[in-house]
């Protein structure tokens, strides 16, 4: 065990930022945040580089489209601009359209407010994820970037830790079931201990020397 508590500071000390975080979000159970996080999700699901996702988010809030109504009412082109300025410019057009309709659908089903789905759900992650794949650009990769990071908030889901985190886990020489690495983990809250296991994911040579840390 304290092998696995070695290796789970040098991964907090490594990567231990969620990818809200990263993107400014200060993730609350309101509205604007929550829509903002899906957003990230969203762009963070594209074959693209995470901190040019980041970049996009930013530039996306900085542009003013933090809300479902802001994004809706946006022009095509001030969303494919917005994306360019961040560089996600590989993906931008088919997005911006995404963007567009994700909006409109969850204005019509949800008032805009991701808390209505949440209630939906009535407390079945499942039907959650079900939910969440109804929106335009947010495929199983982006459901999880999602729940990963929202059950900070939405604590009924945590720890939510998916294959990609498990694999980060065992990548790093940590146990891969959720219960021995929140029991390793200690005080850490879960979304902070999956988004670092996912970064320790796709980043070989940090995990090895992470492993070596052990």
């Amino acid at each position: 065990m304290s092998s696995d508590r070695a290796r789970i500071r040098a991964l907090l000390d490594t990567y231990g930022r969620t990818y809200a975080d990263a993107a400014g979000i200060r993730l609350k159970d309101t509205p604007q945040p929550l829509y903002q996080l899906l957003v990230l999700s969203c762009l963070l699901s594209a074959r693209i580089q995470a901190d040019i996702a980041v970049a996009a988010s930013r530039a996306l809030s900085g542009a003013g489209l933090r809300t479902a109504r802001r994004m809706k009412d946006a022009t095509w082109q001030q969303r494919v601009d917005a994306l360019g300025e961040g560089g996600y410019r590989r993906y931008d057009e088919r997005t911006a359209t995404q963007l567009g309709d994700g909006a409109e659908l969850l204005l019509d089903t949800y008032g805009g407010d991701l808390r209505r789905m949440r209630e939906a759900a009535d407390g079945d992650t499942d039907r959650l994820r079900t939910l969440l794949r109804e929106v335009p650009g947010l495929g199983p990769a982006g459901v999880d970037i999602f729940l990963r990071e929202v059950q900070a908030v939405w604590t009924e889901l945590a720890p939510y830790l998916d294959a990609k985190a498990v694999q980060g886990a065992e990548r790093v020489g940590l146990p891969s079931a959720p219960d021995a690495l929140v029991k390793a983990a200690g005080k850490t809250e879960p979304a902070v201990l999956a988004a670092a296991l996912v970064r320790a994911a796709l980043d070989k040579k940090g995990a090895a020397e992470i492993r070596g840390a052990g």
